[in-house]
């Protein structure tokens, strides 16, 4: 029996891991992606050992883990004294742990990886300049429709067209969506542009009262990533292609450690967006069309699981399809096998905003005790071991 035939709406990291993950399992796929070029923001993306696992699966972590940074550790630092507490011990540690490494990677870098090994298995799976406007499926087929009046029918459709999927809101409507009181800014810094004692191979997370910032490595050490988010209610765009204001950004932090300062000053140029949030869905699949990445559980970035949960479902999906001949189980299947570990992971990004952000750091003496209670080594493994643990290989499906 031939494979079921596969559309994929959007060509992000989410829609080109699922296409390579099906690819490779022999299934014929299209991906539609609305940009006339291929591209991904300029930023950093954090890949933990569950990242790195996933990627394997998908014959291309050797490439990208040739073109990241695998950090030595992560750390908190305290906003105002600048004061350290081990987070990780990464690099080597994190291979004997949990036998892959911690890997940050520039955003860019990354979609391109999956991007050239699609292109690999099938020169034409990728159309682009492809807007899609509405979406419909049965137990039989699924329909594309796209902006110029044109149409692609398959035997499965996947809607990974980010946080606001076109094919999530045909297929289920409107999802809720709610200001979360936090603006981020985001800046990719040639690291010459840092002094010496900032070019270390090392994760700095800078938690304060009502904000924190965080710090990375990408490129082999050439670039710096930056994210601050602060609590402000004064700008609700959600938007990654909004350029901001230096000095803006410079006085949302400003009394935070002179590195802080620093980081913003040495940016090119400040991004600026606001975080919205939405619950993550429990219904992603409908006869033979499901939703996979941000269309399906869009989540604050406070967990650096984003990229990874999309990457994650690629390969999660294809496996599904591969155990249950009747398309209409497998996507029940995939569901099934990814709705409960995404939802707790977009609710561990919401609970690690308090974290970071909580009002006893306004004090070093009332951050000793807070890192302690909340941050020691006991509390960190409770939260992130799970996480780390996963394996797409051999998850039950």
């Amino acid at each position: 029996m031939s494979k079921p035939s596969i559309i994929i709406a959007g060509g992000g990291i989410g829609g080109m891991a699922a296409a390579l993950s099906l690819l490779r399992r022999g299934y014929p796929v299209r991906v539609y992606e609305q940009a006339r070029e291929l591209g991904e923001v300029g930023a950093g993306v954090q890949i933990s050992p569950n990242g790195s696992r996933a990627l394997d699966a998908l014959g291309v972590f050797e490439t990208l883990r040739n073109a990241s940074c695998a950090p030595a550790r992560k750390e908190f630092r305290l906003w105002n004294t600048g004061r350290a507490w081990p987070m990780f011990d990464l690099g080597p540690m994190a291979i004997e742990k949990y036998g892959y490494p911690y890997l940050t990677v520039y955003r860019p870098d990354l979609l391109q990886t999956l991007v050239d090994a699609v292109r690999a298995i099938d020169p034409d799976a990728i159309h682009l300049g492809a807007q899609v406007s509405g979406a419909s499926a049965s137990d039989d087929s699924a329909v594309l429709e796209f902006a110029d009046g044109t149409r692609a029918e398959a035997d499965v459709l996947i809607g990974a067209d980010g946080v606001k999927s076109i094919v999530r809101k045909a297929l289920f409507g409107d999802d809720e969506t709610n200001f979360t009181g936090m603006i981020a800014w985001r800046a990719v810094i040639p690291m010459e542009r840092l002094p010496d004692r900032m070019r270390e191979m090392v994760g700095w997370t800078w938690i304060g009262p009502g904000g924190h910032l965080v710090n990375y490595p990408l490129r082999g050490g050439k670039l710096m990533n930056m994210i601050g988010t602060i609590e402000r209610d004064d700008w609700q765009i959600e938007s990654w292609n909004i350029e901001g204001d230096i000095e803006e950004c410079a006085r949302d932090f400003s009394g935070w450690h002179e590195d802080v300062q620093t980081l913003i000053r040495a940016a090119p140029r400040v991004m600026k967006w606001a975080f919205m949030e939405r619950p993550p869905r429990q219904q992603w699949s409908t006869g033979r069309a499901s939703l996979l990445g941000d269309a399906a559980h869009a989540t604050l970035p406070f967990l650096a699981q984003g990229a990874v949960m999309s990457i994650e479902d690629g390969v999660i999906l294809g496996r599904c399809l591969d155990a249950y001949a009747d398309p209409v189980v497998a996507l029940k299947k995939y569901e099934d096998a990814r709705v409960e570990r995404t939802s707790k992971m977009v609710r561990g990004a919401k609970e690690n905003t308090a974290r970071f952000h909580e009002s006893a750091l306004a004090t070093e003496e009332g951050a000793v005790k807070y890192m302690e209670s909340e941050w020691s080594r006991d509390p960190i493994t409770d939260r992130y071991d799970w996480l780390y643990r996963y394996d797409v290989q051999t998850t039950e499906i």
